[in-house]
């Protein structure tokens, strides 16, 4: 587009979460002549970022050794591991697996690591751009990545420009990192170019739903960790609950469900608010005071779902490309790492002269770090609950105490969307009525978040056939974007007497979470970028 400004860098970063701001800071490190650009679709740096989180330490301190004197918002280290087997009434609590030792590690906001990490990039002289989403990728008429083009701004409902509009820019780049955290809207588009998933297996995910509580201070136990599996999911569902005490008298408290499940009648976020109403759990939360709440997508498929890392013009980091360590439930060393040894490859090719403008000496360094050993040491734990619950735990403690990751076979994985059942040939749930104390409605905790977007706007979830949602949708499956979405942004509508059903895309209440792109069954929905700034608010999630 000819109306459109360009700016040239060095290098681009699309996305300001943990490994994009790592893979920042290591570039200017290295060399402080080079123009780096972060890019960030939030309202602010950490806006979108949610994760448990329990922090390994080991990349932070290899990127700033003096993060401790620098005022790294690391303030409450791991003390106590707990991980607890629940029925309906009892919590049984068993050995905390090792990969769940926590000792070393910090119970933090990821979002304030985040806003800390940027400030110690624009010292160094990184350029950030917050509200301002990514919205296309750019090309050479050679084929090789450009760059990327930020989304227009002030586009109507109709697709036609508004007496706001504004186009957006081109920024043109050396080398484009890809930072974009799960299932990234424009890493899709670079998986189907450069056919990047060729030799890897499929990705799969999960959806963590959380909330930051601040609880009774008689009840708070800093650097607490309780993890959970069993109740209220039944045997044939993964997944698990995590709760975790941070500072001044705050309690972040979570649920991971794989979105393999196959009842569409199950509701992720029903799941989670009927967690807290457990025995053993609801005590911690009485007389408490809910903060804020939100939804995210992950990356499960650890080392067999890794796909090609470098492309002619670019690479991927992070969670984009999925270095979550899933028996760990931890990712953020692992996305640091990630950004820190591109960086390394990336200054390095920049400093030549001429050559091939991809940097296949990044995957190739990643491959002589402790997170391929590590991943490949844990690449069996996830797909084994495959076999159920009890399979899979059985085949988790001989792999982790006996056979210690060292075996010959790699499980497989299965693409989340295909494991749906028809809904008539599975039982349908009852969830209970919220009661307001612990547990509570999608639409009041949609508005905790903080969530909004400009409502003259293009809906960001788009249907590639919008007959499908009725036809397929409804009638073979219920409708499970009523269920799967933790936000409200689905639903079913007809008219007075039951007639004329129709999806209405209430897009507003968007987490960008993902899951929709990730678990309707046709792969219909698409999900691309709002305009920049628009989503979630998070304060310290």
């Amino acid at each position: 587009m000819s109306d459109r400004e360009s700016m040239e860098f060095d290098v681009v970063i699309v996305g300001g979460g943990p490994s994009g701001l790592s893979a920042a800071i290591r570039l200017k490190q290295l060399n402080a002549e080079l123009s780096v650009c972060v890019l960030e679709k939030g309202s602010e740096i950490g806006a979108h970022i949610l994760s448990g989180a329990v922090i390994e330490t080991r990349a932070l301190s290899e990127l700033i050794p003096d993060w401790k004197e620098k005022g790294a918002p690391l303030l409450t280290p791991a003390t106590d591991d707990y991980f607890m087997f629940l029925t309906e009434t009892r919590a049984i609590t068993l050995p905390t697996p090792p990969s769940l030792h926590n000792h070393g590690n910090y119970v933090v906001s990821l979002g304030n690591v985040v806003r800390w990490l940027a400030g110690q990039a624009e010292e160094l002289g990184v350029e950030i751009f917050a509200g301002f989403a990514a919205a296309e990728v750019l090309y050479h008429d050679d084929g090789s990545v450009k760059g990327v083009a930020t989304g227009d701004m002030g586009v109507g409902k109709d697709g036609e420009p508004t007496g706001n509009f504004t186009p957006g820019v081109e920024l043109w780049a050396r080398q484009t990192i890809f930072a974009e955290g799960c299932r990234g809207s424009l890493t899709k588009t670079l998986f189907e170019r450069f056919d990047l998933r060729r030799d890897c297996e499929v990705q799969t995910y999960g959806i963590g739903i959380k909330e930051l509580w601040e609880i009774d201070p008689a009840k708070h136990k800093p650097g607490t960790i309780i993890h959970t599996v069993g109740w209220p999911l039944d045997s044939s569902t993964y997944g698990g609950s995590f709760l975790y005490h941070l500072e001044n008298n705050q309690v972040a408290v979570g649920f991971v469900l794989g979105l393999d499940y196959p009842n569409p009648h199950l509701s992720p976020f029903d799941e989670f608010q009927r967690y807290k109403t457990h025995p053993a759990i609801r005590p911690t939360f009485e007389g408490g005071r809910r903060i804020s709440y939100g939804a995210r997508a992950l990356s499960e498929g650890g080392f067999q779902s890794i796909p090609k890392l470098s492309f002619p013009g670019g690479v991927l980091v992070g969670d984009t490309a999925g270095f979550l360590d899933m028996p760990k439930i931890k990712g953020t060393h692992n996305a640091m790492k990630s950004g820190i040894t591109a960086a390394e490859a990336v200054a390095e090719a920049l400093g030549r002269e001429g050559g091939s403008n991809e940097v296949t000496a990044y995957p190739e360094r990643l491959k002589k770090t402790w997170v391929w050993s590590d991943l490949y040491k844990s690449r069996n734990i996830r797909p084994s609950f495959h076999w159920g619950l009890w399979g899979g735990i059985a085949y988790s403690g001989l792999d982790a105490y006996v056979l210690k990751g060292r075996t010959p076979w790699t499980l497989h994985h299965h693409a989340d969307h295909l494991a749906l059942k028809k809904a008539s040939d599975c039982r349908k749930i009852v969830y209970p009525k919220p009661d307001g104390v612990v547990s509570f409605d999608k639409l009041s905790s949609v508005f905790i978040s903080s969530t909004n977007h400009e409502e003259n706007q293009p809906a960001h979830l788009r249907l590639r056939d919008p007959e499908v949602p009725v036809a397929i949708n409804l009638e073979h499956y219920d409708a499970p974007e009523q269920r799967y979405c933790p936000a409200g942004v689905y639903e079913i509508i007809r008219n007075d007497d039951g007639s004329n059903p129709r999806l209405q895309i209430n897009a507003q209440n968007c987490l960008h979470c993902k899951t929709c792109d990730i678990k309707d069954p046709t792969q219909n929905i698409n999900w691309v970028v709002p305009e920049g700034g628009g989503g979630p608010n998070y304060p310290n999630m």
